[in-house]
């Protein structure tokens, strides 16, 4: 069903019909043919370049512009639509034009995919942004042919590393995630692994997503963590409890995947809504026929404010995450030029002390019923490492 338009959001209220927030999920994908790339060759590390429209902030020691963006769905929309590559292309050098410097991909989203569509589009600027990409999936590197679970295995880290560094065309990455914890893989062996790599300088930084807390206090004690990478923002909460003061005591970064709740939080989705086959939303109780009614609230208040600020509820949206902490990096998700660019001007909003006050007052009387994520997919997040024998 389309979308309806609701005249209470005057300002961005048609976009996202067709909604590209990045989701990372263990199942169904597009194959795409292999292409290979040359290899753009400097010993130097990325420098970011100093923008006028994007404030920047630091993950651990590194400096990003305060928004960044997710191209998972550039190879395949949540609807099994096949964008049109060279836009894509356009949309990653404007956003570069733009001011953003912090690029998010992974090897699951394709698979490969979205890898090799990044690094041609950032070849020529390559040196002036952070690239963070994720393994950890049990993809065959030969085939991109997903096998069950995960592995995290030492050589087979190494192993997707070389295949990420052609793919992105490249010789180094900024930032490497573990994309799950893997329950079969002690940490210590991961972040053996890591600094091995780092010390080849073939990584620079490392992280986790989705982690359970004491894995990262253990691989934080082996090698300083960069950045952890979970789902955040107004419409899920989790990483308040526990994840956010973990990394405010350890000096470790936070970036957003889903910023915007997988488009929910710009007005795209109503209460009638009904997803197409395939649309992981389709399954998330959140988003059910029982659930949306209830959870349209948190729409409400997010319109109410971005007409008062004269900005786009996914502007209000992205705006209330980087206030949160300065450590804190949304990384929305599109396929649309001018999602991209509206995403962009998040940080050009601006609430004061009491009206923030006031919005999470209003916030605090809504409550969301149903699960982010099929049970099967959440089974994957917050596990602990195996201790090493």
């Amino acid at each position: 069903m389309e979308p309806k338009t609701n005249a209470n959001a005057t300002i961005g209220s048609t976009r996202r019909n067709l909604l590209k927030t990045g989701l990372v999920l263990a199942g169904g994908v597009l194959l795409a043919p292999d292409t290979k790339g040359a290899v753009i060759s400097s010993n130097q590390p990325a420098s970011v370049v100093p923008t006028a429209k994007l404030g920047r902030r630091k993950l651990g020691t590194m400096e990003v512009s305060s928004v960044g963006l997710g191209v998972q769905n550039m190879h395949r929309t949540y609807q099994t639509t096949i964008p049109y590559r060279p836009e894509m292309i356009k949309i990653i050098r404007k956003a570069f034009d733009s001011g953003v410097t912090l690029f998010d991909t992974a090897e699951a989203y394709g698979p490969f995919e979205c890898e090799r569509i990044l690094g041609e589009s950032v070849a020529s600027f390559r040196n002036k942004i952070v690239i963070e990409t994720k393994y950890g999936w049990n993809i065959d590197q030969k085939t991109g042919q997903r096998l069950p679970g995960l592995n995290s295995r030492p050589e087979h880290i190494k192993e997707v590393v070389e295949g990420m560094l052609k793919r992105l065309r490249t010789d180094r990455i900024d930032l490497l995630y573990q994309h799950r914890v893997d329950p079969a893989v002690p940490i210590e062996d991961v972040v053996g692994a890591i600094k091995d790599l780092i010390g080849q300088g073939k990584i620079l930084h490392y992280g986790l997503s989705e982690p359970g807390p004491q894995t990262v206090r253990r691989a934080h004690a082996i090698h300083p963590v960069t950045a952890i990478q979970n789902e955040y923002s107004l419409l899920w909460r989790g990483p308040e409890e526990v994840i956010l003061p973990l990394c405010e005591e350890l000096g470790i970064g936070f970036v957003c995947w889903s910023p915007l709740g997988v488009g929910f939080l710009t007005g795209a989705i109503d209460a009638n809504t009904r997803f197409a086959p395939g649309d992981i939303r389709g399954i998330e109780e959140r988003f059910s026929p029982e659930n949306l009614p209830n959870n349209i609230a948190l729409v409400k208040l997010i319109q109410s404010w971005a007409e008062r600020k004269q900005a786009a509820p996914a502007q209000i949206s992205l705006a209330w995450l980087i206030a949160r902490k300065p450590w804190i990096v949304p990384i929305p998700g599109t396929t649309q030029m001018a999602h991209m660019l509206e995403n962009a001007g998040a940080a050009d909003v601006k609430l004061t002390t009491d009206e923030w006050k006031q919005f999470d007052q209003e916030l605090s009387a809504i409550t969301i019923k149903g699960l982010r994520l099929p049970q099967g997919v959440l089974n994957f997040s917050n596990v602990e490492a195996p201790k090493k024998q």
